[in-house]
């Protein structure tokens, strides 16, 4: 067990990364075809192939999800996801030709690096044909290359963001990994220890975002004492924020059941982010029910299982959403909790 999402087994990992445009994209492969879920929370989301995801429609299959920056120029990548599956005749059978169901979500990460240099189909190509279930490189690489965290007083404040993964067990052998890629406009807290751990530069001490000096949960987002008018919430900056991720599992779910997981899974945001899902903010997660663990015969054990799974889930996403923000390095000026 590599504690990330490659755990599940039939789930494969590849990125494309661009370290000196500050971007990239990765790709996460479900071989066999996985029921899929989605739950967007943020108000600023950039998604393609969400609506397929709902339990209303006819779909039942999904081959790939990718995550991408170069906010909706990014989501070109998902053409090359789409163009290597079909190489290697995976697809929903239309009777026709096999249509590779590749849903996606974009982080805004325009101001990191090249604002014209975006992850596209080719990227998306590369990053499928390196897919593989070797333990996940985590921090600067491929969604997570231009994430940041902790602008809530401006991108000046900011700190490096990144992709993480992480996986947990249940009593049974249903495992649930998650992939993330940490753009917040929030900041990233230990919500153990109630501690920050990677947020807006010179407010670590007197942030009321996340804790007061005294080391107590925060009740109010004003900026810090020394902070002038213009650092405030009122400056936010509407774009360069949304964190995205995937929740994997081997367990059978229906599309209801795999919108329910990702659902309770943003709860794992809202441990580790604060804030989370604000209109600034286009966070989704997806899932992807493998399925080769067998369902609960009952409906009342199919219930406690897909609520375990949820509230496993959430768990495992904030900590991969703390694996990513201390893998993370310095890039481009903006430093990471490394240093």
């Amino acid at each position: 067990m590599h504690d990330d999402i490659t755990d599940v087994p039939g789930i494969l990992v590849g990125h494309d990364t661009d370290l000196e445009a500050g971007t990239g994209c990765t790709v996460i492969l479900s071989n066999p075809a996985a029921v899929g879920g989605v739950d967007v929370r943020g108000g600023s989301p950039a998604t393609r192939e969400t609506d397929l995801l709902d339990p209303l429609c006819m779909v039942n299959e999904v081959h790939a999800v990718l995550l991408t920056g170069g906010s909706a120029f990014g989501l070109d990548a998902a053409g090359g996801v789409v163009q290597y599956l079909e190489e290697n005749n995976r697809g929903f059978d239309t009777g026709v030709a096999r249509v590779p169901i590749v849903p996606a979500a974009a982080i805004f990460d325009l101001a990191f690096g090249s604002a014209h240099t975006r992850p596209d189909a080719t990227s998306g190509y590369l990053a499928s044909s390196q897919a593989n279930a070797e333990p996940v490189a985590q921090g600067n690489v491929g969604a997570g290359t231009g994430a940041t965290v902790g602008k809530l007083f401006g991108i000046e404040r900011a700190m490096k963001g990144g992709l993480g993964s992480a996986s947990s067990t249940l009593v049974g052998g249903i495992i649930i990994g998650a992939i993330v890629a940490v753009n917040a406009l929030g900041d990233v807290i230990d919500n153990q220890k109630q501690q920050l751990i990677a947020g807006a530069q010179r407010a670590f001490a007197q942030s009321t975002i996340v804790v007061n000096p005294a080391n107590e949960p925060a009740t109010t987002q004003e900026a810090p004492a020394h902070a002038t008018p213009e650092e405030g919430p009122a400056a936010i900056n509407p774009f360069g924020n949304t964190t995205i991720a995937v929740i994997a599992t081997n367990a059978t779910l229906t599309k209801a059941e795999a919108k329910k997981v990702a659902q309770m899974a943003h709860d794992g945001m809202a441990q580790v982010i604060r804030p989370a899902h604000t209109m600034f903010d286009g966070d989704v997660v997806f899932t992807l029910a493998t399925g080769t663990q067998h369902a609960a015969s009952d409906p009342g054990t199919a219930a406690q299982i897909v609520s375990a799974i949820g509230a496993t889930a959430a768990d495992t996403l904030a900590r991969a959403i703390i694996k990513a923000v201390r893998a993370a390095r310095d890039l481009h000026g903006v430093p990471a909790v490394r240093s």
